[in-house]
């Protein structure tokens, strides 16, 4: 039996593909959109469900490209959400960041790449959203990241899952990661990590390089963290996808990534969400002032690569009580020189090309996967539309967030 069509009646439809119709018409049948347009142009079927939501604007689903849906904290007292990261045990933390999944589908983010996790949550996360068990956005997920040996040693102690040093090393461990069933390599390419905005580059080039190449060759891609302008050097030399964060880089570096469609992935209100949740994280005014100085070296970072034509994409790098504000980095966009549509645009086709995805998707188009954000107001115009007046979230053809008001259903 074929799955009844879903006709959604929105006042308008932004198609993230240039187009915006008015008084229009999705038209989806199981997870998929079969058609879309203008009202008195799209042909309803006669056993067709109606939904009436022309009192919102229609855009694709949100990509967010850089999460960590695992870094779970329950705010029990006494505790920091650094200091219980770990604790609580795997089945604990996976059932309780169920709690990260929905918030982030409810900004409208219907899509993250998840970087960075541990005992395989991120793959159990994305696993169990993926059959149904729980709701959330689609997950990519990179599983341990690869990073540098950074303490002392002990006789007896066993390296973590991601700890590698030297070229064969790196080989190994992306080679362990992607067995494991890591859809994309993480690497940290240097230091820097919540009060830590030091920068200093982890990783040789070399090193670099031989984790892309294991990626590439397997079919994946690869992120590199680099808090500094050296790191993120390095990994544009080396073939990284995307850079994460990055401060500083010089011209050459952002002209290279332009030229080969290496994406930024700057994270810029993520910093502004640890000064906002200082007392929760127990920072005191130094790890303040140094944060506010790495947000405004980001922004300006931001604004150059913006000039310089690298593809941008929106990335909250959420952690703990993060989730629920994953798409204020929008308004930093806006801020830096984009329009509202080139900001939307990055969470949506520039998402979708970051991931591959190109076909599924970033926009709303026949054959594209039934990804739709209900906001109240034009996006096109106002960025904030997007970040505080999402009222209803469909995921691949099923409703995950609805605050609209009950109504009849709409005539024909």
């Amino acid at each position: 039996m074929r799955a009844q069509v879903k006709a959604l009646h929105f006042g308008k439809v932004v198609d993230g593909r240039g187009k915006v119709f008015t008084d229009a018409i999705v038209l989806v049948r199981a997870d998929r959109i079969v058609a879309v347009g203008p009202a008195k142009d799209v042909a309803i079927p006669s056993d067709a469900q109606i939904l009436d939501l022309r009192a919102y604007t229609a855009i694709p689903g949100l990509i967010d490209a850089h999460t960590h849906m695992s870094f779970y904290w329950d705010k029990t007292p006494g505790t920091t959400p650094w200091a219980q990261l770990g604790t609580l045990g795997p089945a604990v933390t996976v059932f309780l960041a169920q709690e990260n999944a929905r918030k982030a589908l409810a900004t409208g983010v219907t899509t993250v790449r998840d970087l960075g996790s541990f005992d395989n949550m991120d793959f159990a996360l994305r696993d169990l959203i993926n059959r149904g068990a729980m709701v959330g956005p689609r997950m990519f997920v990179a599983g341990n990241g690869l990073h540098i040996s950074s303490s002392p040693y002990k006789v007896g102690a066993i390296p973590d899952a991601g700890q590698c040093d030297g070229v064969e090393a790196v080989q190994r461990v992306a080679r362990q990661q992607i067995a494991a069933g890591a859809d994309w390599v993480k690497m940290y390419g240097s230091t820097g990590s919540d009060k830590d905005v030091t920068g200093f580059q982890t990783f040789t080039y070399e090193e670099m390089k031989a984790a892309a190449d294991v990626a590439h060759f397997a079919g994946k891609r690869i992120a590199i963290h680099s808090y500094g302008p050296d790191g993120a050097r390095d990994a544009v030399r080396a073939g990284t996808n995307t850079v994460e964060h990055a401060i500083d880089i010089d011209d050459a570096t952002l002209a290279l990534m332009a030229k080969k469609g290496i994406i930024y992935v700057p994270t810029v209100e993520h910093n502004k969400y640890y000064i906002a949740h200082r007392a929760e994280f127990g920072y005191d005014t130094t790890v303040v002032r140094e944060l506010n100085q790495y947000v405004a070296q980001n922004f300006e970072t931001l604004k150059r690569a913006i000039r310089a034509k690298v593809k941008i994409a929106m990335g909250s790098d959420a952690v703990f009580t993060g989730f629920g504000e994953n798409t204020r980095e929008l308004a930093w966009f806006v801020k830096a020189g984009m329009t509202p549509a080139q900001a939307l645009q990055t969470a949506t086709t520039t998402g979708a090309e970051m991931l591959g995805q190109e076909k599924n998707l970033g926009a709303i188009a026949p054959g594209y996967l039934a990804d739709l954000v209900a906001v109240e107001g034009d996006p096109t115009t106002d960025i904030n539309v997007v970040i505080n007046h999402v009222k209803w979230v469909m995921k691949a053809g099923k409703v995950g967030f609805d605050t609209t008001p009950p109504a009849a259903p709409a005539s024909r």
